[in-house]
C-alpha cells in the first residue's frame, strides 16, 4: 500500500512542476491549481507512505521518480533539450528507483 502513496506522491508532484512552469508563463487560476494543489497533494501522498514505508525508501522515490518523471515531462511538452546525456542521465535515475524498490 506505500508504494501505491509514493507513486500517487510523485505524480502529483510531476503535476506540480508541470502546473508551476505553467504558471510562470501565464498566471491563470487552472494553472494555479496545478501548481500549489500538485504540490499538495504529492506532500499529503508523501506523508501517508510513511505509514508504510521507512522515510529514507519513500522519500528517496519519491524525489527519484518525482525528478525523472519532471524531465520527460518537460522534455514533451515544454521543448526542453532531448540530447543523450539527459536521457541516459533520467535512466539511471530510474534504475536506482527500481534498485531500491527491489531491495528494501
Amino acid at each position: 500500500m506505500g508504494w501505491l502513496f509514493v507513486l500517487l506522491a510523485a505524480a502529483c508532484e510531476v503535476t506540480g512542476a508541470a502546473g508551476l512552469k505553467l504558471y510562470s508563463q501565464q498566471k491563470t487560476i487552472r494553472n494555479g491549481l496545478l501548481y500549489i494543489g500538485g504540490f499538495a497533494a504529492s506532500l499529503a501522498f508523501l506523508y501517508i507512505s510513511f505509514h508504510f514505508l521507512q522515510l529514507s525508501i519513500a522519500y528517496s522515490v519519491w524525489v527519484g521518480i518525482g525528478t525523472a518523471g519532471a524531465v520527460l515531462i518537460n522534455m514533451y511538452l515544454f521543448g526542453e533539450s532531448k540530447n543523450i546525456g539527459r536521457i541516459i542521465s533520467v535512466g539511471l535515475i530510474i534504475i536506482g528507483v527500481i534498485g531500491l524498490r527491489i531491495y528494501s
